[in-house]
């Protein structure tokens, strides 16, 4: 590589190779779409030029890379999308198993190498890529091809179990309607338009069938492609980490810590609207300790792949023009970033390791768009978790008061009686995404007339809606919300909930990191849910008169993995147990006036499936019954957080 500081221009042309059939070493051929800079008259270059391959499950023709493909190849690079086996236009046996797919690392380093040997390629190869195309880069690199030279890893899991499919020990249940979508362009399914119509149709009614859990194999639309229906009951029915969830495909991370990741520069990016921004962190924590080459770490202000959005505001907040990247500014930060590490071309200035956008400096009134002006702003750091951050414990109280000053009584304590018939509704939060194919009374297709393979996942992906929204809302039951019932009341004032809050705050108050509970609790029931919520209290104003209550992070914890993933423990009932619960990071400000809240229930549905309260096999219970369950905050029982504080 020559070494300079004067970024690539778009200097080129390009032409591409579509459907270039790479063979893998067990003869199975990936269908890869090769786009190539070439000269103005369509000539090839003289000289060999990087690579940038992204291996997706989201069909390789997809619209989202025609503001993202020209503008690499322009600039001298060759852009490299490629279908995963058994997808779309690739070979395969028929199997594929969502995310969990065994082959992903071989096929990655085999496609590598491939195009390393290209008589047009330099050698160097970076790979790219989001959620699914971040996982597949992560299998990859525990292959260590010789030729990857760099990694943009955006919002992906890299524990499926943890970050994906069962946070908490409880279902995610995001998960079930993603496998949907990706029975529609399955091999499963093919050209069999029955059972494509069967799909189309469970995703028209996704609100409905969430509702209808517990269900078993065969009962579901999914049915129809058979290895997707068992990966679902195996999110579903494995709450117990075990070998399934050890292997490779779904756990990266033991292998992390063993050296198996490819020492070459990464950048790892998520939003905090994101359910995957623990996993990214400490992806970062890992890398940055264990390997010699750089990695840099970018949190923002996005929902699941917010990074390419245009817009400010994730659900009903809005974080300011500055948080917004879309295209016009993720392209050339990648750009940046692979020029460096693939042509040797440096910037005026190193970029620190980690950029973080920290929430909350806005004015709180109403935007013209109707959304919370949240605000926040971009500032660098040297590490994650930020050496300065100061813990501050503030205990629980009986009255609901919540302060750094532990309980004297010798006995306090709150019982709310959860339901798992009447779920607290899912308003918000950090949620990858659930959604479903727009009826034809809101402007959908009628589905009649199923189009052939390849154009089915085309007509999903041009009418979807979301099921359940993903990002910052108030936190009050609407029609909007899945559960919700009339009088629509605050989420703090269901009967199911406990909220505890500080007083107004005297000074503005940054939380930037992970943010810990501690709490005793103890139940009529052998089994519960427990989920905890940090909300930002706004006060009063002109245009929210009721405050506006807005979640930052939550998370759950089912008892029975209090102290362990693979080996559950019931409670017995009456008995206190200790539980500490630990949120995915955030970065707010909480300004002069407002109050810190942390709201604790039972149940957050649908993003998590519900606990039944019996204790019987996650996914199989025969029954639901109510639970009394007790948070206690006396003086030997003491329910408390502790915040990541920033000092001013």
């Amino acid at each position: 590589m020559t070494t300079t500081n004067t970024p690539s221009q778009p200097l080129y042309g390009f032409h591409a190779l579509r459907d270039v059939m790479v063979p893998m070493r067990d003869g199975i051929k990936l269908a890869t779409d090769i786009y190539l800079p070439n000269h103005g008259d369509g000539s090839p270059l003289d000289e060999q030029v990087p690579a940038l391959l992204v291996r997706t499950s989201y069909d390789k023709t997809a619209p989202e890379w025609d503001d993202v493909i020209p503008y690499y190849a322009r600039r001298g690079y060759a852009f490299v999308v490629q279908d995963l086996r058994s997808r779309f236009r690739s070979e395969g046996d028929g199997h594929y198993y969502h995310t969990i797919n065994p082959w992903e690392g071989d096929d990655g380093y085999d496609t590598v190498e491939w195009l390393a040997g290209q008589d047009w390629c330099s050698g160097n190869i970076g790979t790219l890529g989001s959620s699914h195309r971040a996982i597949t880069q992560t299998q990859l690199a525990l292959r260590k091809p010789p030729h990857l030279a760099a990694m943009w890893v955006e919002a992906g899991p890299t524990d499926i179990y943890r970050h994906e499919a069962r946070e908490g020990g409880a279902m995610s249940l995001q998960m079930f309607g993603a496998a949907h979508l990706h029975a529609l362009d399955s091999h499963e399914v093919g050209d069999d338009l029955e059972k494509a119509r069967i799909i189309l149709d469970a995703m028209r009614d996704m609100g409905e069938w969430l509702q209808k859990f517990p269900l078993k194999p065969g009962e579901t639309a999914l049915r129809v492609a058979p290895d997707l229906e068992k990966t679902v009951f195996d999110y579903y029915y494995r709450g117990e980490y075990d070998e399934w969830w050890a292997q490779e495909a779904a756990n990266q991370e033991p292998l992390f810590q063993l050296g198996q990741h490819a020492d070459v520069p990464m950048t790892v990016s998520c939003g905090w609207y994101d359910n995957f921004v623990g996993a990214t962190a400490n992806y970062f924590i890992t890398m940055d300790h264990q390997n010699e080459s750089p990695t840099r770490l970018v949190l923002g202000a996005w929902r699941h792949g917010g990074m390419r959005a245009t817009g400010s505001w994730h659900g009903d907040v809005d974080t300011g023009k500055a948080s917004v990247w879309g295209n016009e500014i993720y392209n050339p930060e990648r750009l940046k970033f692979f020029d460096r590490h693939l042509k040797g071309i440096t910037a005026p200035e190193d970029d620190p390791p980690v950029r973080l956008y920290v929430l909350g400096t806005g004015d709180g009134t109403k935007t013209a768009e109707g959304h919370l002006n949240h605000g926040g702003y971009w500032r660098d750091e040297a590490e994650w978790p930020l050496a300065r951050t100061q813990f501050q414990t503030l205990y629980m109280h009986e009255d609901g008061s919540l302060d750094p000053f532990a309980s004297e009584d010798e006995d306090g304590s709150l019982t709310y009686t959860y339901d798992p018939e009447h779920p607290v509704p899912t308003v918000g939060g950090q949620l990858v995404g659930m959604f479903k194919i727009t009826s034809p009374e809101d402007g959908g297709p009628a589905l009649d007339d199923v189009p052939p393979f390849l154009d089915q996942w085309t007509l999903a992906r041009n009418n979807l809606s979301e099921v359940i929204a993903a990002g910052g809302f108030h936190q009050k039951e609407g029609p909007e919300w899945i559960g919700a019932e009339e009088p629509y009341p605050l989420l703090k004032d269901r009967p199911d909930v406990l909220a505890f809050e500080t007083d107004p705050l005297e000074d503005d108050t940054e939380v930037t990191g992970e943010v810990s509970v501690k709490l005793w609790v103890s139940s009529t029931a052998v089994d519960t849910d427990i989920t905890v919520k940090l909300i930002d209290v706004y006060p009063e104003s002109d245009d929210y008169p009721d405050g506006y209550h807005l979640n930052l992070t939550d998370t759950i914890l089912r008892m029975r993995y209090r102290n362990s993933w693979t080996e559950p423990e019931m409670m017995t009932p009456g008995e206190p147990v200790e539980a500490t619960i630990t949120l995915w990071p955030i970065s707010s400000v909480f300004k002069k006036g407002h109050r810190i809240r942390i709201d604790i229930s039972s149940s957050n549905f649908p993003r998590f499936d519900v606990n039944p309260n019996t204790g019987e096999p996650v996914g199989r219970h025969t029954k639901m019954v109510k639970a009394d369950n007790t948070l206690h905050t006396s003086a030997e029982l003491t329910s408390r957080v502790i915040l990541p504080i920033i000092p001013s």
